[in-house]
């Protein structure tokens, strides 16, 4: 009997495996009227990208990210632990050959994470973790779930990048997609602040509302 052979490794065409070109850093103008938001910025690059499914634990930092995705026909995966999402996410990208992806909560549910991408770092797979993060101004004061998340992927990734202005969700994302993808494929990390993928007047209307109390009860908090 013929002892079995491990299949052969599959070989991209260069379209998919380097998807990335400098035409995709030209930045898109922001309306502050606008209702659109980062989240949505971010589900249409995943939707371009060919990605079918998003696994995740819900958390409020990454909201606007679920929500739009599902609206665009992305498939939602609730786990019930973040290093389940990755490994699901890792599992999709050695099953179709294409990036898989998850998304999770700043802090506490990036952490979860790290024994996941490590896997996902020595099996050579392209997994795009996307982390919900803090609000940019509230970086390194001691916000809701802040910590240096990229120092904490840097030994374990490919490309790590944090989104600090919304005309540069699409061309960093994209950039991210493209790494995890070329040459030697590998886990990648992009982090979306709160303040980025949420809509410009509910942003808007939260800072005011913390730096000029009128109430009260808003001093007191604030």
């Amino acid at each position: 009997m013929p002892l079995p052979t491990r299949p052969p490794t599959p070989i991209y065409p260069p379209a998919v495996r380097c998807l990335f070109s400098p035409a995709l850093l030209i930045p898109s103008s922001v309306d502050p009227k606008s209702t659109r938001h980062g989240g949505e910025i971010v589900a249409e690059v995943l939707k371009a990208h060919g990605v079918r499914y998003l696994f995740t634990l819900v958390g409020g930092h990454i909201s606007p990210i679920l929500v739009a995705s599902e609206k665009l026909g992305i498939r939602v995966v609730d786990t019930r632990h973040e290093v389940t999402a990755v490994f699901a996410a890792d599992a999709v990208a050695r099953l179709s050959g294409t990036v898989g992806v998850a998304a999770v909560t700043a802090g506490p549910g990036v952490t979860n994470t790290v024994t996941a991408m490590k896997n996902a770092q020595m099996a050579e797979s392209p997994v795009l973790l996307i982390g919900g993060a803090t609000g940019t101004l509230q970086k390194g004061r001691g916000a809701l779930q802040d910590i240096d998340q990229l120092s904490l992927f840097k030994p374990l990734c490919k490309f790590c990048a944090s989104v600090n202005t919304v005309k540069d969700i699409a061309p960093v994302l994209r950039k991210a997609i493209a790494v995890a993808q070329c040459n030697t494929p590998g886990p990648v990390f992009v982090e979306f602040p709160l303040d980025i993928l949420y809509p410009y007047h509910l942003v808007e209307r939260e800072i005011l509302r913390n730096v000029f109390p009128k109430s009260l009860k808003g001093k007191a908090l604030n």
